[in-house]
């Protein structure tokens, strides 16, 4: 599988194994919840998304090339964090509820990067 379709299979695959990460280790929200409360450590945070962000958008301009590369930047940024955040949330409520987040987060995010 190739293309749009590859792109779409690999994304949910990413999203559910962080997913999966959280539900198997939940100190992890714990870890993450101690690094907000550390501007050095917010920092690096936010340039590891940032760098997570970027190889999106060299995928991103694979599958989109005509696309404006400053929109490609600021909508991986963004679905980046929202991704984060989702998984968060999603492991904060009841299983169940939770997957139903981790499907919406995964269907919107893939709508915004490529269409659907």
């Amino acid at each position: 599988m190739s293309g749009v379709e590859g792109f779409k299979s690999a994304f949910s695959e990413l999203v559910d194994i962080y997913y999966q990460l959280f539900l198997a280790e939940p100190v992890i929200r714990d870890v993450w919840s101690g690094t907000q409360a550390d501007k050095a450590l917010r920092e690096l945070e936010l340039a590891d998304s940032r760098a997570n962000a970027e190889f999106l958008v060299a995928m991103l301009k694979q599958l989109r090339p005509d696309a404006d590369p400053v929109e490609l930047e600021t909508t991986a940024f963004l679905v980046w964090q929202m991704g984060e955040a989702a998984v968060r949330l999603a492991i904060s409520v009841e299983r169940d509820e939770g997957d139903r987040l981790v499907g919406a987060y995964k269907r919107m995010a893939l709508r915004e990067l490529v269409g659907g």
